[in-house]
């Protein structure tokens, strides 16, 4: 007679972890970039996560406020106003550790950039790019001085540093000295890119004074290290009768005016357009009507307007610098950023070649779907296991 089998016993459930999302760098609508992947990244986080995996949302004053997905999960509002600098660093390095002990916490991830530096959990740091190293005049002040400081303790003393670009991962390594095997290449994910219903192209044309010459588009921040200076001589090298109307949105900074001086000298003024503020109905306007997408940046922690343009359909070039070639593939028209005159040749080639515009508007939509938001959290998700595979509390 066979012995009798006893039952197998059932594997035991995995431990629960419980994850502290780092939000006090963030004030809604006045973050920028790090604002748009956190808002992004969270409810994918959510949606992939394993069901022993649970969220706490550690957040200041003005996000714990007013609206967003951290209020899909359990939020701790930390007492700061971090639109204060001071404010921000005092909630960051001195009270978030003590209220993510008091909660159970076992995992921090920061968001941006910066992140406790103390505590006895293990460490996640999402770093964006090292702009302030780079091209320090791009940030002035105690921000500056915060950022030479705080970035490179963060990375020094985080179990898994994520990094949005393999560009960014070899900045780690050289001007911070972080070991390869702590940097995980993390790219941003592209979610829904038309935000409202556009302007008509007639629409367009009158409110931008554009007359029915090509349009083209370019969206970065007013500063140095966009290299905008560079994209107005290229401009001023194409003959009037083949020039198109650049149009440069955004908010104003101190070099606009220098912008706007480099255009006057050149003898474009009347060929460039400054718009401070644009509506979302308006930008959408800008983007059905554009010919091409420009964007000539020296430094790019990652480039996501040029996946915005190339899930649109606009032609690309782009500067082959920094992580703009390893995002945009073969999808753009690259160019030298330091040459005025291969930009010109670049714009002229986009512009006036129909079939290079529509290979490149085709392969572009191809390229941006390959940037999904579910791919960036099941990433985060893989990191965050390796930094709970490390020891705890590196402070």
């Amino acid at each position: 007679m066979a012995a009798e089998q006893s039952p197998r016993a059932a594997p035991a459930p995995p431990h629960p972890i419980h994850v502290a999302l780092n939000l006090i760098f963030l004030v809604p609508g006045e973050t920028g970039g790090m604002e748009v992947a956190a808002r992004e990244l969270i409810p994918a986080l959510l949606a992939q996560a394993p069901a022993h995996m649970r969220f706490t949302a550690f957040v200041n004053r003005e996000a714990g406020a007013a609206d967003g997905p951290w209020r899909e999960m359990p939020t701790v509002t930390v007492p700061v106003n971090a639109r204060n600098r001071v404010q921000w660093v005092l909630g960051e390095q001195a009270l978030l550790p003590r209220l993510a002990r008091r909660a159970g916490v076992e995992l921090v991830h920061s968001l941006a950039s910066t992140a406790p530096l103390w505590g006895r959990f293990r460490r996640v740091v999402t770093i964006h790019d090292l702009i302030y190293a780079r091209f320090p005049e791009a940030h002035s002040g105690i921000r500056e001085q915060g950022m030479k400081v705080l970035v490179p303790q963060a990375a020094r003393r985080s179990d898994r540093v994520i990094a949005d670009s393999r560009s960014t991962r070899d900045d780690l390594i050289e001007l911070l000295g972080i070991a390869r095997e702590r940097i995980d290449v993390v790219p941003l994910g592209l979610g829904a890119v038309r935000r409202a219903e556009p302007l008509t192209e007639e629409q367009t044309r009158a409110r931008f004074e554009l007359g029915s010459r090509p349009l083209l588009l370019s969206l970065s921040a007013k500063r140095p290290h966009k290299n905008l200076l560079a994209l107005i001589g290229a401009l001023a090298r194409i003959p009037p009768e083949r020039r198109p109307v650049l149009v440069l949105p955004g908010y104003r900074t101190w070099h606009e005016q220098e912008l706007r001086e480099r255009a006057a000298q050149l003898g474009v003024s009347e060929d460039v357009r400054f718009p401070s503020w644009v509506s979302p109905a308006e930008l959408e306007g800008l983007w059905v009507t554009a010919e091409a997408f420009v964007f000539p940046s020296l430094y790019e922690g990652f480039g996501l307007p040029v996946l915005e343009a190339m899930a649109r359909g606009v032609p690309v070039a782009c500067s082959n610098a920094s992580s703009l070639p390893e995002i945009a593939g073969e999808a753009a028209l690259l160019f030298d950023p330091a040459a005025e005159p291969a930009i010109a040749e670049a714009l002229l080639r986009l512009l006036e070649d129909a079939e290079l515009r529509a290979r490149l508007s085709s392969a572009g939509r191809t390229r941006a779907a390959q940037f999904t938001w579910e791919q960036t959290a099941l990433s985060t998700l893989a990191s965050y296991e390796r930094a709970l595979g490390a020891q705890p509390g590196r402070g």
